[in-house]
């Protein structure tokens, strides 16, 4: 069975970075889409940042220049690098695997990272 878990979660203060990680079992890791999507207190879950198959990348306006997502296909992980963190990107943040070709995705159960001003 599919499994993705996440770690690197935390309480960090404004203008600090924090590295998220997410290991994915039960899947052919290298076909997938992997990506990162946050949600906070009262709002809809968002895409973050996602890397293709091909390693193609695309992050969401409002974390473009702070945020780098990346893959290790050998280790089966996705890393999301995130730099000078503000209080607006307090959420839980989740891990993604989606497939065009098997018409699935899957989630991780979520890691909260909280940044105080």
């Amino acid at each position: 069975q599919v499994q993705l878990v996440e770690s690197g979660g935390g309480l960090v203060q404004a203008g600090e970075s924090l590295r998220l990680s997410c290991a994915a079992s039960g899947l052919t890791f290298s076909t997938y889409t992997m990506g990162w999507y946050r949600q906070a207190p009262g709002k809809q879950r968002e895409l973050v940042a996602r890397v293709t198959s091909g390693g193609s990348t695309n992050y969401a306006d409002s974390v473009k220049g702070r945020f780098t997502i990346s893959r290790d296909n050998a280790k089966n992980m996705v890393h999301l690098q995130m730099n000078s963190l503000k209080p607006e990107d307090t959420a839980v943040y989740y891990c993604n695997a989606a497939s065009i070709r098997y018409r699935v995705e899957y989630w991780g159960q979520g890691t909260q990272v909280t940044v105080s001003s």
